[in-house]
């Protein structure tokens, strides 16, 4: 009973043990070919860290760098550490992750001194140099950048600010020049309704100066006239009857008839 058991261990233990070297050799088969992808088939299909070793390979040649760095992190074969490290480093570099991959460049010569691996950290080391510096160079010029933007924003600013300043200005001197004009206007219709009003106020003077003259020169000339009157001696009644006479004695027919008062008494009460 129990060599049949052993027996059946046996037996399986050959079969999958020949099953994992068909798988091995077909997976092996493909990578030399670069069927990259058939590899990765058949790599997961087997266990243990050298196939694992082999499946990250895989992914590495097509360029599934993050599948590759999961696979490389996982295995704990000290045999296959230092290529497990290298190959991380490459993946990272791959990546663009500098510093990580700088990382397991070291952890990979602690384990071992090669060649290869001092030269990708120094290459990288010296391309994050690079990259610092370009870095830095990116950030002077974006600075300078934002710089020469601020200044030309600030240009601008003063610029409407000084035209905004020198609109508010004109407007300022446009709306005095306006009151001032207006005022002036104003004033000079004031002087002018002045003017009139004191060329009617003179004409009216005048016209009643000139009236009050002309009442004076008729009071003048009334005046002269009653002086006149007055110093023309009136004919008595006697020298009036008199020269009624002679103008009768002459023949000569005359209306002048005296007339009496009432109730005076006069000599000749008929003078025919």
């Amino acid at each position: 009973m129990i060599k049949w058991l052993v027996f059946l261990l046996l037996s399986i233990s050959l079969n999958a043990s020949i099953l994992d070297f068909w798988h091995i050799k077909k997976a092996d088969e493909a990578y030399k070919a670069k069927k990259y992808n058939e590899a990765v088939k058949e790599y997961k299909k087997l266990e243990g860290d050298e196939a694992k070793y082999d499946l990250a390979n895989s992914y590495y040649r097509l360029q599934k760098y993050d599948e590759a760095i999961k696979l490389y992190k996982e295995i704990k074969d000290e045999k296959l550490k230092f290529k497990s490290l290298h190959n991380l480093g490459n993946s990272y570099a791959n990546s663009g992750k500098i510093d990580e991959a700088i990382k397991a460049y070291e952890e990979a010569l602690k384990i071992k001194d090669d060649k290869d691996t001092k030269f990708n950290l120094e290459l990288l080391k010296k391309k994050k140099k690079q990259q610092q510096k370009k870095n830095k160079q990116n950030k002077q010029n974006k600075n300078k950048d934002q710089k020469k933007n601020q200044d030309k924003q600030n240009n601008k600013n003063s610029n409407n600010k000084n035209q905004k300043d020198k609109n508010k200005s004109d407007k300022n001197k446009q709306n005095k020049d306006n009151k001032n004009k207006k005022s002036s206007d104003k004033n000079s219709k004031n002087d002018k309704n002045k003017k009139d009003q004191k060329n009617k106020n003179k004409n009216k003077e005048q016209s009643k100066q000139n009236k009050s003259d002309k009442k004076k020169k008729e009071k003048q000339k009334q005046n002269q006239a009653a002086d006149a009157q007055k110093k023309q001696e009136p004919i008595s009644d006697m020298q009036e009857r008199k020269y009624l006479k002679m103008l009768n004695k002459r023949g000569v027919n005359t209306l002048l008839l005296p007339l009496n008062k009432k109730g005076e008494d006069n000599d000749e009460k008929n003078p025919w």
